[in-house]
């Protein structure tokens, strides 16, 4: 059903549609007639909607923060997994790993060749030289924020110490193409040309994805991708951006005996940071990190 130009907005923002989204959309139609591939407005977050991904995501950084204050040698990947639920229960949240599909656990750990969905175990101890990711989701009031970090535990080796970085920058790079009216393409290409460069491997078959409305939504944010290709982005899509990288081979595969998590096939190490950002009317919103 076509929407006036004096009805309500279709985002409830209670504003006319010619004051609040008819510009947008407008442009957004000028594209779909070029060919593009355009986001459903279920995925085009309203003011309110955000205001809730950004209280979301204010808790998961400092869920992350307090992780970063307290990781260690000697702690195990349980320990981790006390502290965040804790924390995030004490402050009013929900653990959005727990029960997600059966996952057991409040938060995933990914250690050395892990790639990600690793799961807490009091019998895995952190040890000097091990780099870690501490993958954490938070739902808060009925909506979602998600991020990881990567952590060097004591002495790592430069080997270990520069995949850990590349993978940083190599998000920090992709932050710098998020704008509207870029392609979700754009991530992609800066993503993988910057680990290519490096001779690393990024996972083409695991990615980011659309976030706070629930926990996975559209768009899939592949990290392998063309300039000018892919979802057009427009303001108010928020996903994650966390690519996988590899030292050695992209092949992976999942453990058979707990089902989630995934493990380099070479057994080398591999690295993760994971932002939420959101699309804005001139850039990007880092809504968690």
């Amino acid at each position: 059903m076509k929407i006036g130009r004096n009805d309500p907005c279709w985002c409830n923002s209670g504003k006319k549609y010619k004051q609040c989204h008819a510009a947008m959309d407008e442009k957004i139609a000028q594209f779909e007639a070029e060919g593009a591939k355009v986001p459903p407005y279920k995925i085009i977050k309203t003011p309110e909607q955000l205001d809730g991904i950004r209280k979301a995501g204010k808790l998961n950084t400092a869920v992350l923060d307090m992780v970063a204050e307290k990781i260690c040698a000697g702690m195990s990947t349980e320990d981790i997994n006390t502290i965040v639920h804790e924390y995030i229960l004490a402050h009013g949240g929900t653990p959005a790993t727990l029960g997600y599909c059966g996952y057991p656990k409040s938060v995933c750990t990914s250690v050395n060749d892990v790639i990600c969905h690793g799961i807490p175990s009091p019998d895995e101890i952190l040890k000097d030289g091990d780099i870690v990711n501490v993958d954490v989701t938070t739902i808060l009031d009925g909506y979602y924020a998600d991020a990881s970090r990567m952590f060097c535990i004591g002495e790592v080796s430069p080997e270990a110490k520069k995949l850990v970085e590349v993978t940083k920058e190599s998000v920090d790079l992709a932050l710098k193409v998020v704008k509207p009216w870029g392609f979700l393409g754009d991530i992609g290409y800066v993503v993988s040309q910057h680990i290519y460069e490096h001779g690393y491997t990024v996972l083409h078959d695991i990615g980011g994805h659309g976030v706070g409305n629930d926990f996975h939504e559209d768009p899939y944010v592949c990290h392998v991708g063309e300039r000018g290709k892919g979802m057009l982005l427009v303001p108010g899509m928020v996903f994650t951006i966390e690519p996988m990288v590899n030292a050695g081979e992209e092949d992976f595969y999942q453990d058979e005996e707990n089902g989630w998590t995934i493990y380099t096939e070479d057994g080398s190490l591999s690295a993760q940071w994971e932002y939420t950002v959101a699309v804005t009317e001139d850039g990007v919103e880092i809504i968690t990190h």
